[in-house]
Formats: structure tokens, sequence, C-alpha cells
């Protein structure tokens, strides 16, 4: 396994900007309500909302160093395979993360619930991006390898 982690860490930085952008910003535009995860990470552990940022980017870089591990399990192309693994971390939100806060699973809300996806799906495909395509050796693509041939070599004896 070939892990860039200075890849990594900046494509989690960058992602989770992006995502915060989206929740703080966009989202409201598209009536959706604003979500702001370092107020509600902040407010989770008892603690400022400087506490909460610091969490949430955090948060954000280690679920992309966690991506940069599985990266070449994933399909498509790089923003794709980003999307993709943006859905486990936003399951495990909505799942595990959110109920732990006092609130109800997929934020007790279906426009809310999709807002928070919205904003996994593009940290996500921000990730993969940035990321790139996972490095892997030539000819090998999900596991198969690729058998090279040698071309022939033709011979100036017994030409017709």
């Amino acid at each position: 396994m070939n892990v860039r982690w200075g890849k990594a860490v900046f494509a989690g930085i960058a992602a989770t900007a992006a995502m915060t952008v989206v929740g703080l910003y966009l989202a409201p535009m598209m009536r959706i309500p604003r979500m702001n995860p370092a107020a509600m990470l902040a407010g989770a552990m008892g603690g400022s909302v400087a506490l909460g940022w610091t969490g949430h980017f955090m948060i954000g870089t280690i679920l992309a160093a966690l991506y940069a591990t599985i990266a070449t399990r994933l399909f498509g192309a790089p923003w794709l395979r980003g999307a993709l693994y943006g859905v486990a971390p936003w399951l495990m939100a909505q799942l595990v993360v959110i109920p732990m806060m006092g609130m109800p699973v997929f934020s007790g809300s279906a426009v809310l619930a999709g807002g928070s996806l919205l904003g996994h799906l593009i940290y996500g495909s921000v990730v993969g991006t940035l990321y790139g395509a996972p490095a892997a050796p030539a000819g090998v693509r999900l596991g198969l390898t690729v058998p090279t041939v040698a071309p022939r070599r033709r011979s100036s004896a017994g030409s017709a």
C-alpha cells in the first residue's frame, strides 16, 4: 500500500472546508436549514466553538487519511471513489454520532439528513479529487493482473 499522507491531510482539510461552506452558506440557499458541525460538536463536548472547529477539522483529516488507505478498493474516477466513500461517514454520523448528541437518527428530518448527505458527498468528492487516483502497480486494476506479452520478433531467415 502506497499511502500519500501529505496529500491525504491536505485533501481532508480542503474537503472539510468545502463541506462546511455548503452547510453554512449554500444549504440555506437551497432551503435546507443551516448546518454548523463545529457548533454541534462544541455543544456535545461542552466546550467552546473553537474546540468544535478543531474537532471538526481533525475528524475531516482523519477520515481523509482513512480514505487514502482504502482508495484502491473503491472503483471509478477519483471524485466518484470519494463520493462513494463519503456515504460511510454520513451513515456513521446519522446512526451513531447524532444520537450520541441527543438527536434522533437521521437528524430527525429527511431534509436535514439529505442536507448532511449532500455535504458528505461533496466532502468525499473533494477528498477523492485532491487525493487523486491511488497509486497501483502497472497493469493492476481491481485486483486483476493484466499479462504483458512481448512483441514478436520477425526473423530475417525464412521470409518468402
